[in-house]
């Protein structure tokens, strides 16, 4: 996908994030991307993304809503998600890492302490840090040799904030936001470690803390008061 591509579902999901669009409101592809100032384009791909991404619904004539999403469903899809890798590290590191994953793992986290080097982060270091860390799934997913574990994250894809991809973050706090993902990064140093020493138990349980500390980041705020399963805001998505 393009970049501009990308940077459309990055900030149409944002917006969905911060309660710019809430829950309940049509989209549609012409005033979108008049809003943003791209075409058409890169917003019926986000569109079709988002609703991929469990955010969306398609409307049954033209156009797109804002899904409510509720706490059970993020809480849900995130922990299958850290279940699901927490078994790929596991049986990486019980299997060992083929020579080219250890040394793409090892470039993938030389190239995420550059990122994170001077103690700030911009906009541009996270796009870049999206790819470093979805590449850093991958790879762990695929050197499990478990097409299964594939076959099972590809479905639950399919549910709120579950992907690898779906990575947002709020650009007017960017201080924070290189906290959270400094510290994410940190756990993927540790990850490398397990697997690369064969500690099948303990990298597990690094990719099992990994998805799940997501739960941690996460800041929800109830559109009425004590209803506790509905979800206007979410602050942080998938590391």
């Amino acid at each position: 996908m393009s970049k501009p591509g990308q940077q459309v579902i990055s900030r149409l999901r944002q917006m969905i994030l911060s309660g710019e669009l809430p829950a309940g409101q049509r989209l549609a592809e012409i005033p979108t991307s008049e809003e943003l100032g791209v075409s058409r384009t890169p917003v019926r791909i986000a569109f079709r993304t988002l609703e991929q991404e469990g955010l969306l619904t398609k409307l049954p004539r033209r156009g797109y809503i804002v899904r409510q999403v509720t706490q059970e469903e993020i809480t849900g899809s995130i922990e299958v998600r850290g279940v699901l890798e927490g078994l790929a590290a596991r049986q990486a590191a019980e299997i060992g890492l083929s020579d080219a994953h250890k040394e793409e793992l090892i470039y993938l986290l030389k190239q995420g302490d550059a990122l994170f080097l001077n103690g700030t982060i911009d906009e541009q270091d996270l796009e870049q840090y999206h790819d470093i860390n979805k590449r850093f799934h991958q790879i762990i997913i695929t050197a499990s040799h478990n097409p299964a574990i594939e076959e099972a994250l590809s479905r639950n894809e399919h549910l709120p904030f579950a992907s690898i991809s779906a990575l947002a973050f709020d650009k007017n706090n960017l201080s924070r936001e290189y906290r959270r993902f400094n510290f994410a990064h940190m756990q993927h140093h540790a990850a490398v470690d397990a697997i690369i020493h064969g500690q099948g138990s303990r990298a597990e349980a690094i990719m099992r803390e990994h998805a799940n500390a997501t739960l941690g980041y996460a800041k929800i705020f109830c559109e009425q008061e004590g209803n506790e399963n509905e979800m206007q805001v979410i602050g942080r998505t998938s590391l």
